[in-house]
């Protein structure tokens, strides 16, 4: 270290010193200034990018709430339709009965027509029998009275006893 004291030279050291500052201030204008500026325009972008994934992260949130809400509309609406379709198979099930039931009391109504209708042919028919036979008994007694009085009562008798017995 003595030997760089003796031979230290004012003029040299000046000299030196005015490089460095020289260096330093080119430095400063060519190479710091763009590394400071790269590395504030990167701080920037990592703060923007930061906001943009925070932002991102709400519009998530936003669709996925939207989402749910949606879902839980769909889901309403499925239940509506579905109350919609059981009450019309309800109504569908009364209609069919009631048709039914209004077809069966024709049937019925029918029936009963044709039932009557078949009664009072046989009462008709029963009548003219009836009126027949009358008329065969009464001509037979007709008969049997001119020809015998005590065989017209014992013919009454006879009649008498079957008609009482039928």
């Amino acid at each position: 270290m003595e030997k760089l004291i003796e031979q230290f030279s004012l003029g040299l050291f000046f000299w030196q010193l005015l490089l460095f500052v020289g260096l330093v201030l080119l430095l400063k204008k060519f190479a710091w200034k763009p590394i400071l500026d790269a590395v504030e325009t990167r701080e920037s972008d990592i703060k923007d990018a930061i906001s943009a994934a925070a932002d991102a992260k709400k519009d998530m949130e936003n669709l996925q709430a939207d989402n749910q809400k949606l879902l839980k509309e769909a889901r309403a609406e499925r239940e509506a339709m579905l109350k919609e379709a059981r009450e019309l198979k309800n109504t569908m099930i009364e209609s069919a009965k009631t048709e039914a039931k209004e077809e069966a009391s024709k049937l019925v109504a029918h029936a009963q027509a044709a039932i009557e209708s078949e009664k009072k042919a046989a009462i008709a028919d029963l009548k003219s029998v009836v009126a027949e036979l009358s008329i065969s008994i009464a001509e037979t007694v007709v008969r049997e009275e001119l020809s015998d009085k005590s065989k017209q009562e014992k013919l009454v008798e006879s009649m008498l006893k079957d008609a009482t017995l039928n």
